[in-house]
């Protein structure tokens, strides 16, 4: 336990310490984000966070030692992808070069046998992976790992909110992981935790610094990868849903992502302004209210997760079919899934309403 105190203090401190001179940095660098029509912020803002944050994050977990083979590939993975966001905050770089280099970021991991071994089913039991002499881990863990990197990196909109997601998500990491006794994850969890949180007090609205892709890939390759190790080795029910829920705000918001640019007619690459903080911000909330009311559902997501584990694996898997639901119907009430016709009929029977009581 006071491993657990000692490792979030020194990441806090170094993540406080640090990101002050990473943001004089970025402007050096010219590592800058400029306001456009699809951006929140109006002002020229650096975005070289990631990089405060990493520090924070290798420099207290190679103090507080114990490096075993995952925690390696964990942290040369970590500064792949790190290295990989930075270099897009700087100059910005191709889709297809970033997506390369998660891949490879992501092969470090399965290197260093961090890999999902087997997939369990609401009705008990497991399914290997290792069929016919081809490991399908393989494959599934860096689609696993690559999807949850690109997932957080979206939800990057607002001041503090892939930050404040990313540590509620490790939270809930280290608590589950406590609750099961992998304590092996509950300390990197608390740490990155920790060196995200540091990094807020300049990061949450209105903020001085952003995460940048620096960050937002390096948190959502570190949440994934600890997932890896942790939640998705047990043979258990929970062990599918739980990483799940934790990245329940990231998941499902790419998914309807992908669903509205489909049924738009978009493509599916092309950027919107129409995920969760954009219709929250459209519905009359604030800025930071947006960011609050996320990190609420983001709470509940992960304590939901954290019960799943106390559950047989019928009631877990009801409950994450219930949860489903519900998060389908609070999408569509704040309409995350609507698409660009429906908003226009919207509008426009909002507008004849209007007409029709104005003349009565």
């Amino acid at each position: 336990m006071a491993g657990l105190y000692q490792g979030f203090i020194i990441a806090f401190l170094i993540s406080l310490a640090v990101t002050p001179v990473i943001r004089k940095l970025a402007f050096r660098l010219g590592a800058v984000d400029r306001p456009d029509a699809r951006k929140v912020h109006s002002r020229l803002m650096p975005r070289m966070g990631g990089l405060a944050v990493y520090l924070a994050f290798t420099v207290t977990v190679l103090i507080m030692g114990d490096l075993t083979d995952s925690m390696k590939g964990l942290l040369i993975g970590g500064t792949l992808i790190m290295l990989l966001g930075l270099v897009d905050d700087i100059k910005d770089i191709s889709p297809r070069v970033k997506l390369l280099g998660q891949i490879i970021a992501a092969a470090v991991l399965v290197a260093f046998g961090i890999q999902v071994d087997f997939i369990t089913n609401p009705w008990g039991g497991t399914f290997s992976l290792t069929h016919f002499g081809i490991n399908f881990g393989i494959p599934l863990t860096i689609l696993w790992i690559v999807g949850i990197t690109n997932a957080v990196n979206l939800i990057d909109g607002l001041d503090g909110l892939a930050g404040g997601l990313a540590s509620i998500a490790a939270l809930t990491l280290a608590v589950v992981g406590w609750v099961n006794g992998q304590m092996w994850i509950v300390l990197p969890a608390v740490i990155l935790s920790a060196a995200v949180i540091g990094f807020l007090k300049y990061n949450f609205y209105p903020a001085k610094i952003f995460l940048g892709d620096s960050g937002s890939l390096f948190l959502g390759f570190m949440l994934a990868g600890m997932s890896v190790i942790g939640l998705t080795k047990q043979a258990a029910m929970f062990s599918v849903f739980v990483p799940v829920l934790i990245f329940g705000i990231p998941i499902f918001d790419t998914l309807f992502a992908i669903l509205r640019r489909y049924i738009n007619n978009q493509p599916i690459f092309s950027a919107d302004k129409e995920h969760l903080h954009h219709r929250l911000l459209a519905i009359g909330l604030s800025h930071r209210q947006t960011v609050l009311a996320i990190y609420l559902v983001s709470c509940l997501l992960g304590g939901s997760a954290v019960m799943m584990t106390f559950m047989t694996s019928e009631q877990a898997f009801a409950a994450f079919i219930g949860i489903t639901l519900l998060v389908l119907i609070g999408a569509n009430r704040v309409g995350v899934l609507r698409t660009r016709a429906g908003r226009r009929a919207q509008r426009q029977y909002i507008e004849t309403e209007n007409k029709s009581n104005y003349g009565a």
